[in-house]
């Protein structure tokens, strides 16, 4: 072999190693006339970019849900507020409101003495102002501050109204003139009677108003309160008779003067028909209705002012009769009042002849009773 033969093989095997070693090395792919084709990518700082407002919007949702919650939070507490006062109110309603019935009844008692008219008067005024009291430990919403201190004084009245009262019974108890004792107790009276409008107009009324305001219709009206329901019995004529009541009662005799009352008209309604003692059933037919009632008229026959004066109306029926009762607060003299029966169950009565009989009680002092009390043969028919 001659020397280049030898380096004919020598350069025989070095090309190969040449391209096997340049074949590790990789070779670009025949490109296309538009170039080389890259990977797609987002544009620089868009992930970032798209990562903020995707936390930007988590936070305002979060911020939304949190105003919502505190809001509702915000709203529930709101509304407990104003209904634990209303019910505060209602108990303190309440409770001057029996006082007004335990006066009432005090001033229109037969029988009762000076001394004990005037501790009953006493124990009724403490009672009030330990509803002041209460009233005053209230904690009530902001925007019925107003009110509620006008709610205080109307009880803070009450009581001293009461209190004043019984001391002007004290005061007239060894008085001669009627007139003028009766006078001095109105005066104190209309300090009662003054409250309950004040507890109307200053405290119910704007109270009400506040609620539709605060858009809080749920929990029930605004409580009313009456210690005074009747403002005749304020009048210096009214006292007047309470005070001679009284001293003929703690004298131990009867009122004197002429006193009275006289059963006047008895009528069925919603017909008005106007039914005539000792007539017949067919006479007095009353057609029956889910409207039915009976008014009675009652005259004070006498020269005083009457007090809690009684009516019963019974109607015969088998195997129990119906016995409804009402009273008349106070009539004045030759005065003429209404008491109206309503819900009255006559079932079993339709076609059947029965009677009715209206009474009404006398009052102290009264000697002339004939003219209390008729009987009235009816019939009850469906009507046509």
């Amino acid at each position: 072999m001659t020397e280049r033969d030898t380096d004919i093989e020598f350069d025989f095997f070095d090309e190969p190693e040449t391209e096997e070693a340049s074949g590790r090395v990789r070779t670009p792919r025949r490109q296309s006339p538009r170039g080389p084709r890259r990977p797609v990518r987002p544009p620089s700082g868009l992930i970032p970019m798209l990562r903020l407002a995707g936390l930007i919007a988590f936070v305002i949702l979060a911020v939304v849900l949190l105003v919502v919650l505190v809001r509702g939070c915000a709203s529930d507490s709101k509304h407990s507020r104003y209904e634990n006062y209303v019910s505060d109110t209602r108990k303190v309603a309440a409770t001057s409101t029996a006082i007004g019935k335990q006066l009432n009844q005090t001033l229109s008692a037969t029988g009762i003495k000076e001394s004990q008219l005037e501790q009953k008067l006493k124990g009724l005024a403490a009672q009030q102002q330990q509803a002041v009291a209460q009233a005053q430990q209230m904690s009530p919403p902001g925007p019925l501050r107003v009110e509620h201190d006008h709610l205080v004084e109307v009880l803070s009245l009450r009581a001293s109204g009461l209190s004043r009262l019984a001391d002007a019974f004290r005061q007239t108890a060894t008085a001669k003139n009627a007139s003028s004792a009766g006078q001095l107790l109105a005066a104190q009276a209309r300090l009662l009677s003054a409250s309950d409008v004040n507890w109307d107009y200053y405290f119910r009324q704007p109270t009400q108003q506040e609620l539709l305001h605060q858009n809080i219709t749920d929990i029930g009206g605004v409580p009313d309160s009456q210690i005074f329901p009747n403002p005749d019995l304020a009048s210096s004529q009214a006292m007047m008779s309470v005070w001679q009541r009284v001293h003929g009662a703690a004298t131990g005799g009867n009122p004197g003067g002429k006193h009275g009352s006289a059963l006047g008209s008895v009528k069925a309604l919603p017909d008005g028909k106007t039914l005539v003692a000792g007539g017949s059933a067919s006479q007095n037919e009353i057609t029956a209705s889910t409207d039915l009632a009976f008014q009675v008229s009652v005259e004070n026959s006498g020269d005083f002012q009457e007090f809690n004066v009684g009516v019963i109306l019974t109607i015969q029926k088998s195997p129990k009769p119906i016995v409804l009762r009402k009273k008349i607060p106070v009539i004045n003299a030759g005065e003429t009042k209404t008491v109206t029966f309503t819900n009255i169950d006559i079932n079993g009565l339709f076609g059947l002849p029965t009677t009715i009989k209206v009474d009404v009680e006398p009052v102290p002092g009264e000697t002339t009773t004939t003219n209390n009390s008729a009987e009235y043969r009816v019939i009850f028919s469906l009507g046509g």
